[in-house]
């Protein structure tokens, strides 16, 4: 894949990969190995000093695992942010609604940006569309995310790699470029 951007200029946004996605309300995970590719992914965007912006999701909502307050609303050691990379705060699921997102990346002077994080069927897929729509190119990387079982109200159970493959065929082309994380590293950059 090509892209109209300078080489280096694409940034990394890491979505909601806080402490909370390892409480039991998230079990089930198809791709339980995301965490480690987001590192891989970071490692590579610090090396090469291209643009890192981290999102933390401050769910008002006191249940929520998610819970502003609550014991599991840090951002993952594993991929926590460094000095010098941006942590944006939202509110709802989608990263671009009452956040300064858009305005941050307008001021990068990006088209595109990459998207790796949490869960593919909810903030995921809702800041792939809202991201789509205000004219960004997305590029996903499918193994830097995951999804767990959906039930339906119907009691209907579907799988998390059902889900997780599914989202990701929606997605695709129209939404979002899905490649691997070995493609995104090695894009002509």
């Amino acid at each position: 894949m090509k892209t109209d951007q300078e080489p280096g200029s694409i940034p990394l946004i890491v979505l909601d990969v806080q402490d909370a996605i390892d409480q039991p309300v998230w079990d089930g995970k198809s791709n339980p190995d995301y965490i480690s590719v987001i590192e891989r992914l970071l490692k590579h965007w610090r090396e090469n000093e291209w643009p890192v912006l981290h999102v933390k999701h401050d769910e008002p909502t006191p249940t929520s695992t998610y819970h502003t307050h609550g014991p599991w609303n840090e951002i993952k050691k594993e991929v926590a942010p460094i000095p010098g990379e941006p942590v944006i705060i939202k509110e709802q699921n989608c990263a671009f609604i009452n956040t300064d997102l858009d305005d941050y990346l307008k001021r990068l002077g990006v088209t595109h940006f990459a998207l790796a994080g949490v869960v593919i069927h909810n903030s995921m897929d809702a800041t792939i569309r809202a991201g789509k729509a205000l004219g960004y190119t997305i590029i996903l990387p499918s193994d830097a995310t995951t999804a767990v079982p959906v039930t339906g109200s119907d009691g209907r159970v579907w799988s998390a790699q059902t889900v997780n493959d599914l989202t990701l065929a929606i997605l695709d082309n129209e939404y979002a470029d899905v490649v691997t994380s070995s493609e995104l590293i090695s894009l002509d950059r």
